[in-house]
């Protein structure tokens, strides 16, 4: 590691996530043996797939579920996340009410702001520790062009309907004092939470409904009614694809959603007399308005885990499994930190690790199930999965119980998403947009309006 980076004596890159420091990564539990058959096949365990088996359970208790994973509960995303139950919305807002409407693209939205507490609810109920704290999220701007896009997303929030107590602008030091920072708007919609515990715990109260979950059991492809796996074949009546960012490692599935990378790295616990210098006194969740942009929260241990775009993307759609991450990614997101809290500057990184979001073509998300070959799926969360897992949980219940509801009319139901392009044009696509944004972001600095170079990475990607 680059010596400008001061590391822990007890320093880990990857192993999936300094979630897991605590517990210990699981063991995976036993897999398939042999051939079988159930009412429901989810493959993924999850958050999707998950809550899509807790959802089924609890309202048709006969059911017979059954979840394949291909190392162990909790082992993508869903367990590596920044831990933000953010009720911003897993798309775009414009692109649902072309397709829907305004009022399906308000519903949604709401529908997205009930989700965090109905997590937290559930986690009440079924006694998941998940270190929930509700304590808003804070975005702040720290140059012109940044607070132009800050007044941009006020105004396009009240268009759509939000509210001033969905979204204010705030004097940031009145929540974080953060270097540099212009500017800050405040919504109380998003909650802390403790990624590996939430997951962890999900798992162990679907075990306990009568989920059957095979764990060490990769799924090579999904058909009509059937998911097989090197260890035998799971037919269902339904058969369910919870993959997200791991998608494109399946047959005939390489350019359904785009395997983003992004990553993190945390802080060792810093004293107390940091916290009251940058005003850090809540379990506020922060994030910036620079197109490479951060996401950051003070963890239950008083730490900060903070969070950015590494190695944007693997060519090929390839994975990088076990989470480790660059020297010059850590470096990065070091720089960035102590340059958001000079205070951060005495301590030092204890963990850094890496993970892979799915990103459709059109950046929106998507939940959907054919009742003719019994396929389903739900996923490119574009980095807002925790809430939005809830979510598509519920929808793809009333899917498969043969339900119109309000849920199932929500305009990212069925909808419909091209392929990315096929390579090299996908690895050129993508890594240009990350160069574009981190040039702009440069430009800015000297700047007052948003930097064309990041308007033309947007185009490149339909971000």
């Amino acid at each position: 590691m680059n010596a400008r980076v001061p590391l822990s004596e007890d320093f880990v890159n990857g192993e999936v996530s300094f979630w897991y420091r605590s517990s210990g990564v699981p063991e995976p539990g036993p897999r398939l043996d042999g051939d079988l058959r159930a009412d429901v096949v989810i493959v993924g365990a999850g958050l999707t797939g998950l809550w899509t088996a807790y959802y089924l359970k609890k309202a048709r208790p006969a059911l017979d579920v059954v979840v394949l994973e291909q190392e162990f509960a909790g082992f993508g995303a869903s367990g590596r996340n920044g831990g933000w139950l953010t009720g911003a919305l897993a798309g775009s807002h414009g692109r649902y009410a072309r397709t829907h409407g305004e009022d399906a693209a308000r519903a949604l939205q709401r529908e997205m702001y009930a989700t965090i507490d109905e997590v937290i609810a559930v986690c009440a109920k079924e006694d998941v520790d998940a270190g929930i704290v509700k304590g808003g999220e804070l975005t702040v701007a720290r140059t012109s062009a940044q607070a132009g896009r800050l007044r941009e997303l006020v105004a396009d929030a009240r268009a759509t309907g939000l509210r001033e107590e969905d979204l204010r602008v705030v004097d940031p030091a009145d929540h974080l004092r953060v270097a540099g920072a212009v500017g800050a708007v405040w919504t109380p919609h998003c909650a802390r939470i403790q990624p590996a515990k939430l997951v962890r715990g999900l798992a162990r109260v679907v075990r306990d409904l009568g989920v059957r979950v095979f764990e060490r059991t990769p799924v090579t492809s999904i058909l009509p009614h059937r998911a097989i796996t090197p260890y035998g074949t799971a037919e269902a009546d339904h058969v369910i694809r919870a993959t997200e960012g791991f998608t494109s490692q399946l047959k005939g599935l390489r350019r359904q959603w785009l395997p983003m990378n992004s990553s993190m790295i945390v802080t060792e616990p810093l004293p107390a007399a940091f916290w009251d210098t940058v005003g850090w006194q809540g379990a506020e969740l922060l994030g910036d308005l620079a197109h490479y942009y951060i996401y950051a929260q003070r963890t239950e241990d008083d730490r900060i885990a903070f969070g950015g775009r590494g190695r944007p993307y693997l060519y090929g759609s390839r994975v990088d499994a076990r989470g480790n991450t660059h020297d010059w990614t850590v470096e990065a997101l070091w720089r960035i930190l102590i340059d958001f809290f000079p205070a951060a500057a005495s301590s030092k990184v204890a963990h850094a690790w890496s993970g892979v979001l799915g990103v459709p073509r059109d950046w929106c998300s998507t939940v959907h199930l054919d009742r003719d070959t019994g396929l389903g799926w739900a996923g490119g969360y574009t980095g807002h999965g925790v809430t939005t897992t809830n979510l598509a949980g519920r929808t793809l219940r009333d899917l498969i119980l043969g339900e119109d509801t309000g849920l199932t009319a929500l305009p990212w139901v069925g909808r419909k998403v091209r392929a990315w392009e096929p390579e090299p044009l996908r690895w050129a696509g993508v890594h240009s947009m990350y160069r574009l944004y981190r040039m702009a972001d440069q430009r800015e600095r000297s700047m007052t309006r948003t930097s064309a170079l990041a308007r033309l990475a947007d185009l490149i990607t339909g971000h």
